[in-house]
């Protein structure tokens, strides 16, 4: 079997995909625990494709100790290489295959296959984890349901699960005891779970739409039972809401989530046996913030709503991988905007786009939402294929309305129940259900590239002419594109504000495209034009908003003035647009600074508007008033083809938010002193809406006066929440405040014994931006409270670093590129899905000025030279560096 991981570099291709040379029709499997040497015996019955009927018999197979194999019970010897096994000899069309293999759960720290985390086993198989437990044809096409028996010791593993539902257990001789567990409905293997060990459950019960009655119990570490309620609320509503939103209904009696320390993914699926990273499940308002709980939420429903959109209906291979992440991302942003603030969501979804997709589309990792082909699959659980994915289920969405939706998506269920699915039987039933062509939609899943829409105005007195063309540059692979289907949502304000025009989708599908607002009866109206006409001026002119909602993921290229930007903040009846204005009149705003001008006062007088409007939520001012982010001022600069040098970046950021500290100390301190939370935490949206922007208030004033530093130690020490807690504490030390040290000793005093408080604590020195950075976080490394092979612990120090603090990161010196290239060397051999996630921080290095670029571009040659280098890894780096 493998025992190193030797880069293998030759691509999968979409278009050599071939239907499985063997069908699965039952899996009977048998675990016999021990921590290295765990012994699996697969019984599994096997019928030949007929439409590949030469084929030889080959399973997938990594890491395994074979220990022999029968044929309706006559011994086999098959041949075997580090990627599984072949049988070349003739096979009856249809047998028996049992098979034995052993395994070292101890030994495995990929996190992949059948591992102990702090003793307790569990397992991660998506995407190609299962072949690394039994020999099996491990591809998601092949579908069948599941009987597993697990035996262990009853001290070490009391709890022992799988998927679906329990059917039999019982002691054995030895202090050792058995479950069985069977799964009814077909699953592929990457669906399979089990998990054992000490654990206590959090039980609750469900009943559904049709009246049956569903089992629910989250599985957590003794003494973590007391931060189980807001994930099993959380289920239960995304249960509820599944049913009244899609029709969709649980199908099995339980429905489990377990918590796990160590794992490599946010959560996992697997039919009715979720495993989830324990910062995922476990919340207290003493150790969760606010954020924590949304995350939770959102995350909880993500996996449950998986239950149809990836388990029942799964993928056909994994070049669909979109089809079941990027609609299930979709999903849960809609239930998430169901249950908070539909707009707030929306501008979170899309900060989250831009800062990590559009960054993958412009670079050397640009790929289409589904790829043509891939070298390492868990190199493409990637921002294009989940929010990009989410995207494009948004625009169809807009372009069919929600009613077509609903149908389209009821003949999908409906037809595709129990299969193994393509983005094309996905397309067809939108056709098919709502009379629509989507033949040049579909370039959204196949074209890589963020478009870039251009819009001009021109008014005449009358009429106004919209002028919007679009372009799409080309991509790695990709060099000629072809124009998108792209729906934009407008309105129009009218000079004193009022709107004019209601929200209206335009959908643009041709290189260039022309549209007039005019004025009939009264009202004002959109229709086609020929060109543009000409300008007579601003009197009376309509303000139009445009991409309202964010209707498409574009680039808008857009020639308003600082002027035209305030007023849409000032005005715009779309929540989105209204953000949008302060945020492009902020980056406005910074550029200015770096060119050495002053702060605008237009700017935080538009802000001061915003903050003391009464009609806003909470939640909303408090994202208006974030300024710029410097990774995002990093692309706008190169987007103007400027070289970056974040130095001036960081210094644009901290002026701006002194000057609004300063500017507006009157308007935040009254909004910090209005918006107290009185009485014990809640979690609910409103009540986080309101410290969200009390936080923001004590933080930029804590930017811009000594007072507001005072005031961030005196909301520490009196903190009851840790939302609060942390939030002071971070303001304290990203602001060099006055016991910023004795505040984070005391922190660390206060939650040593929590692991998930102790992320938090390593997080907010990792991404403190003060001189001293490299230091700070090199110490950090070696503090008892971090685990380089724990991912959580890794990605909280060496990932925050390299991610959340640009000026450490990016220090002149190269020190900051040094250290996260050693840290990649050192965990690549160990687990080289991380590695290789983290790998992508250096995909932006050509934007950079020449002596930054050079030195990323060295440690990047550096850490693609190191001997038996993971594959993973390889292949991420190889393209960021153009090989």
């Amino acid at each position: 079997m493998r025992t190193d991981q030797s880069p293998q570099q030759t691509p999968t291709q979409l278009k050599d995909y071939l239907p499985p040379a063997w069908w699965v029709e039952d899996v009977h499997l048998a675990f016999d625990l021990a921590p290295s040497a765990t012994l699996v015996t697969a019984k599994i019955q096997f019928r030949r494709n007929p439409d590949r009927a030469d084929a030889p018999f080959e399973l997938h197979g990594r890491k395994l100790t074979f220990r022999g194999a029968k044929i309706d019970g006559a011994p086999v010897e098959p041949e075997i290489d580090e990627e599984g096994l072949k049988i070349t000899s003739p096979l009856p069309d249809s047998f028996t295959w049992v098979c034995e293999t052993e395994i070292d759960p101890q030994a495995n720290t990929e996190l992949e296959g059948l591992y102990l985390s702090n003793g307790m086993y569990c397992t991660q198989c998506e995407a190609e984890g299962f072949r690394k437990i039994t020999f099996y044809p491990d591809r998601p096409d092949v579908m069948a349901p599941f009987t597993v028996r697990i035996e262990g010791e009853v001290a070490a593993v009391p709890v022992m699960l799988s998927n679906g539902n329990p059917v039999a257990r019982g002691a054995l001789p030895d202090g050792r005891h058995f479950a069985v567990w069977e799964d009814p409905w077909p699953k592929p293997a990457y669906l399979f779970a089990l998990v054992a060990g000490e654990l206590v459950s959090h039980d609750d019960e469900f009943t559904t739409a049709s009246g049956r009655e569903v089992k629910l119990q989250v599985f957590v570490r003794p003494g973590d039972e007391q931060k189980c309620d807001y994930a099993m609320d959380s289920l239960k509503r995304s249960m509820r809401w599944d049913e009244v939103a899609y029709g969709r209904e649980y199908d099995l009696d339980l429905f489990m989530i377990v918590a796990v320390e160590d794992f490599n993914m946010g959560a996992m699926e697997n039919k009715g046996l979720n495993i989830f990273n324990s910062k995922y499940v476990l919340a207290s308002p003493e150790t969760a913030t606010d954020l924590d709980y949304a995350l939770i939420e959102a995350i909880v429903a993500h996996e449950y709503f998986h239950n149809w959109t990836g388990n029942r209906i799964t993928c056909r291979d994994w070049f669909q991988l979109c089809l079941k992440e990027g609609l299930t991302v979709f999903r849960d942003q809609q239930f998430s905007a169901d249950e908070r603030s539909a707009a707030v969501q929306r501008i979170k979804a899309v900060k989250q786009l831009r800062a990590r997709q559009f960054r993958e589309d412009e670079g050397p990792l640009a790929h289409p939402v589904r790829p043509e082909e891939y070298v390492e699959i868990n190199n493409f659980y990637t921002a294009t294929v989940y929010e990009k994915g989410a995207e494009v289920i948004g625009m169809l969405h807009t372009l069919v309305g929600a009613k077509g939706y609903r149908k389209a998506l009821d003949l999908y269920f409906d037809r595709h129940d129990g299969q193994a699915c393509t983005i094309e039987q996905f397309r067809l039933c939108f056709e098919e259900a709502c009379g629509i062509d989507l033949g040049q939609f579909a370039l959204w899943w196949g074209q890589a590239g963020t478009p870039r829409v251009t819009a001009r105005e021109s008014w005449d007195g009358e009429t106004l002419t919209l002028s919007l063309a679009q372009e799409l540059q080309p991509t790695p692979g990709q060099e000629d594109k072809k124009p998108m289907v792209i729906p934009l949502a407008l309105g129009a304000l009218g000079p004193d504000g009022t709107e004019i025009a209601a929200t209206e989708v335009l959908t643009l599908s041709m290189l260039e495209a022309h549209y007039q607002l005019s004025q009939s009866d009264g009202s004002w109206t959109w229709s086609a034009a020929s060109g543009a006409g000409a300008d007579t001026g601003a009197e009376g002119r309509p303000r139009l908003s445009i991409n309202r909602g964010f209707s498409a993921p574009i680039m808008l290229d857009r020639a308003e003035t600082n002027e035209g930007r305030a007023f849409l903040l000032a005005h715009d009846t779309d929540p989105f647009n209204r953000w949008e204005a302060g945020r492009e009149l902020g980056i406005e705003i910074a550029h200015s600074i770096m060119a050495g001008e002053a702060v605008s006062e237009a700017w935080s007088t538009g802000l001061e508007r915003v903050l003391e409007d009464p009609a806003l939520d909470p939640a909303f001012k408090a994202l208006v008033l974030d300024v710029p982010g410097e990774d995002e001022l990093a692309g706008d600069l190169a987007s103007r083809e400027v070289p970056v040098d974040p130095d001036p970046i960081h210094q644009a950021v901290q002026t701006m938010r002194a000057a609004l500290g300063l500017r507006l100390q009157p308007a935040l301190k009254a909004a910090h002193d209005a918006l107290e939370v009185p009485g014990a935490y809640s979690p609910d949206a409103e009540s986080a809406g309101k410290r969200a922007l009390r936080n923001r208030a004590m933080t930029l004033l804590a930017a811009g006066t000594y007072a507001g530093k005072k005031l961030a130690a005196e909301r520490f020490e009196a903190a009851n929440n840790m939302t609060d807690q942390l939030a002071a504490l971070a303001t304290l030390v990203n602001y060099g405040a006055e016991g910023a040290d004795a505040a984070l000793a005391a922190f660390y005093e206060q939650w040593k014994s929590d692991s998930l408080v102790m992320d938090k604590w390593l997080s907010l020195q990792a991404m403190n931006p003060n001189p001293g950075a490299m230091d700070r976080v090199a110490a950090l490394t070696e503090h008892a409270a971090f685990n380089w092979q724990n991912p959580n612990k890794f990605r909280s120090v060496v990932g925050v670093f390299a991610m959340a603090n640009p000026t450490g990161f990016h220090a002149a010196d190269g020190s900051g590129y040094r250290f996260v290239s050693d840290w990649l060397i050192k965990l690549d051999p160990v687990n080289p899905q991380t590695t290789a996630r983290l790998a992508g921080v250096f995909e932006t290095w050509r934007r950079y000025e020449v002596g930054r670029r050079e030195k990323m571009q060295s440690e990047i040659q550096r850490i693609l030279g190191q001997p038996g280098l993971s594959r993973n890894t390889t292949e991420i780096l190889s393209r960021i560096a153009g090989d």
